[in-house]
């Protein structure tokens, strides 16, 4: 991708954010540059101080390296790769300092993964049996009654930890944790979703679900 398409990006993510037009969204982005100050489009989900803490450097330090590498449009992949192998940044710090770049760059929106597509999250506790609650969900005519009105599809095996269902756009990756209290912990990753507007539907839709079956 040329500078030139990072920034058209960088406009349409302000726009979608602030409600600008274009030519308003370019205008302010072209005057914060002549300030000499870096846009961030979007805040990164880690703190300036976590990540200077954590790797040496600052968010606008890491951004800078990112840029004058030319290898850095070539993806999420290539630039966690360089983060690694030439500056020693490790797994999981490579990964995060790419997707805040990514956000501050606006090359990736809230929630967005680096496929392109956006992931859902939400979990609570709740008053429930484990065993029983996995029952009627691996069951079809069970799972019927515990999500009305919606289609679903079991996509992974009985046997498998982590329980995978093909529900309305996407796919939610349901874990069941009982706790110490005998109640279970159920976190729930609707993943494949489309746009960051259907996160915030699903998320909406995800915790009026836990409140239901939550027997409290």
């Amino acid at each position: 991708m040329t500078r030139q398409g990072t920034f058209k990006r960088r406009i349409r993510a302000r726009m979608t954010k602030t409600g600008e037009r274009y030519g308003a969204a370019r205008r302010v982005l072209i005057e914060q540059a002549s300030d000499g100050r870096r846009t961030w489009v979007a805040e990164p989900e880690l703190s300036d101080e976590s990540v200077r803490a954590a790797t040496g450097r600052g968010w606008d330090e890491w951004c800078d390296i990112i840029d004058t590498w030319p290898g850095h449009t070539g993806g999420h992949t290539a630039i966690a790769a360089h983060l690694q192998e030439e500056h020693g940044v490790d797994g999981w710090w490579a990964q995060s300092v790419t997707v805040g770049y990514e956000r501050i760059t606006g090359l990736r929106l809230r929630y967005q993964q680096p496929d392109g597509t956006f992931s859902a999250g939400k979990s609570r506790t709740v008053v429930a049996d484990t065993a029983l609650l996995r029952e009627l969900l691996l069951d079809d005519t069970d799972r019927a009654d515990l999500f009305p009105g919606l289609d679903t599809e079991l996509r992974s095996p009985p046997t498998s930890k982590v329980i995978r269902i093909a529900i309305g756009p996407g796919t939610a990756q349901i874990a069941l944790d009982t706790q110490a209290d005998g109640r279970v912990k159920v976190s729930i990753a609707h993943e494949r979703l489309t746009s960051s507007e259907e996160v915030e539907r699903w998320k909406d839709y995800w915790s009026e679900w836990l409140a239901a079956i939550d027997g409290s």
